[in-house]
């Protein structure tokens, strides 16, 4: 034993490498399982906070899907889909083409005017209750959006028009389906507890984050932390990723159900919900790479001073 301590002690550069890799190897394996945990805990924290904040809050739903109402997939399918069920109605004889093709260039012209606008969130207004009822209740429930309050703006401006049928036109329960019911189905779980963890796991993950690199820097210096610091960096990207991965994913899954006819309409209402997760990619994203980049970096510079120092 006095050998060995001799000869190490006799050694600088053997006794400096003889740190520095049993310093390093403790790091590495803890790097690794944060890294694992983060790419749990980023797509997970995501998805609890976007059902918490905006799919479980009327306002910021109906904010999301406001804009649709100018997007031209969302007007076909709201024209095509009223002047359907009204001609259904209607029994006109020889002219039931011609008051259909009238229909339905009034109604696509309505599509454009600011009461269509209005409407258009009052029935995401109503849809949203009808989610939350269809995420929350049985088995067999599709996610759809009800265009009754548009059908009835629809029929009110052609009987101030003057339109001779438009009395005829039934103001009735017309969907959108956003999400077949079988789809539906499998995504309750999965709902629930997300509603139940709410924004609890994104506080606790930055917890994490924090403890992680303030241990590492007591107990092991700059250094340390810096290692800590890339692979909060490395865990955030791969986390990012997993999370677009997901959306992908769930989106391709949820449109394999709707009806050929509602699913441009139906693409557009998803993509709108879940625009902030979109964002929420793009900015861990961003953030994990400078995190690992800049402590990448840092621990170069600071490996090639220690050994001009030497």
């Amino acid at each position: 034993m006095r050998t060995s301590s001799s000869a190490t002690s006799a050694n600088p550069a053997a006794s400096a490498a003889f740190r520095d890799s049993g310093v390093s190897t403790v790091p590495a394996a803890l790097s690794a399982v944060l890294i694992v945990l983060l790419a749990v805990l980023v797509p997970f924290s995501a998805l609890s906070a976007w059902v918490d904040l905006e799919i479980d809050d009327t306002d910021r739903y109906v904010a999301a899907v406001s804009p649709l109402s100018s997007d031209p997939a969302v007007q076909s399918t709201v024209t095509d889909l009223i002047t359907e069920e009204a001609m259904r109605q209607i029994d006109l004889g020889p002219l039931q083409d011609t008051v259909r093709d009238f229909l339905r260039e009034t109604v696509r012209s309505f599509a454009t005017t600011e009461a269509f606008a209005n409407a258009w969130d009052t029935a995401n207004r109503t849809a949203h209750q009808a989610v939350t009822v269809a995420l929350d209740g049985d088995s067999g429930e599709a996610v759809a959006i009800d265009l009754g309050p548009v059908i009835g703006q629809v029929k009110q401006d052609l009987v101030d028009q003057g339109l001779p049928f438009a009395d005829q036109i039934p103001v009735q329960r017309t969907e959108i389906t956003v999400i077949g019911a079988d789809r539906a189905d499998t995504l309750r779980d999965s709902f629930h507890w997300l509603r139940y963890c709410s924004i609890w796991p994104a506080i606790a993950t930055l917890v994490l984050l924090v403890l992680v690199v303030g241990i590492a820097t007591v107990r092991g210096g700059f250094r340390a932390a810096l290692s800590a610091t890339a692979a909060v960096g490395a865990g955030s990207v791969l986390g990012a990723v997993v999370l677009r991965i997901l959306m992908a994913v769930g989106r391709s899954r949820a449109l394999d159900e709707v009806p050929g006819s509602d699913r441009d309409a139906a693409a557009a209402v998803i993509d709108a919900l879940t625009a902030s997760l979109r964002t929420t990619v793009w900015v861990v994203l961003v953030i994990g790479a400078v995190l690992l980049v800049g402590a990448v970096v840092a621990r170069m510079l600071l490996g090639r001073r220690r050994a001009a120092a030497r």
